[in-house]
């Protein structure tokens, strides 16, 4: 080989490889945003027209604050979800009124156990928000015994992503995933991940949140069926 084209070849491989590590620090970030589209499964549901049409959840540290609202932002609620201090806080704001409840690690695994959900990882990839992500099927083992596929990825700095939630066996940030409660069935496919500063209040309990129990936050939700 002539060594004009050497040179070039090196180049070139040495190019490639410098801007594909780049790029792979550039998206595996510990800090930022995800922008979720989000959609009733069943549109016959009656809350169907109630429920919020996007979620954020913004991270930082290993913490996430998962947002949404709904009816131009009469309601809005947000999981606080902390894997180092193993809790979860859940703020809730309908109209004037603000509400707040704190929940431990015994807690958040009762409330897992509620939705029982058999993983099963299975051949198959998709590229969601420009991140390669790992395909799982999802049965869930109740009444309904619904089931799923669910995409996860790896590429994201986020330690223990799903602690808090019925998919805490997975190791990945769920970027498509269905999730029920109160017998409405959401899914969620993540659209925007951005690099991005995360104020540290948004991980903190706001001072103006009345406490309430966990009675009490289910019964304001189901109020709004």
């Amino acid at each position: 080989m002539k060594k004009p084209l050497l040179i070039a070849f090196a180049s070139c491989l040495y190019i490639l490889f410098v801007t594909g590590c780049s790029n792979s620090d550039e998206k595996f970030i510990s800090e930022g945003a995800i922008e979720y589209d989000a959609a009733v499964v069943d549109q016959s549901n009656p809350m169907a027209s109630l429920a919020p049409n996007k979620m954020t959840i913004k991270f930082k540290n290993n913490k996430s604050s998962a947002e949404m609202s709904a009816g131009m932002g009469l309601f809005s609620t947000a999981f606080i979800s902390d894997p180092e201090t193993k809790s979860m806080t859940q703020l809730v704001k309908l109209l004037n009124k603000k509400f707040s409840l704190v929940q431990g690690d015994a807690e958040i695994q009762k409330e897992n156990g509620a939705y029982p959900v058999e993983i099963t990882p299975v051949k198959g990839t998709k590229v969601i928000a420009g991140y390669n992500c790992q395909k799982a099927h999802v049965k869930v083992n109740d009444e309904y015994a619904s089931e799923f596929d669910i995409y996860y990825t790896k590429e994201l700095n986020i330690k223990d992503p799903n602690f808090a939630n019925p998919f805490y066996k997975v190791d990945g940030v769920l970027m498509e995933y269905q999730m029920k409660k109160f017998g409405l069935e959401m899914k969620f496919t993540a659209k925007t991940v951005k690099n991005e500063d995360i104020d540290d209040a948004t991980f903190e309990l706001p001072t103006d949140y009345k406490p309430i129990t966990k009675a009490a936050m289910d019964e304001l939700f189901l109020g709004l069926q």
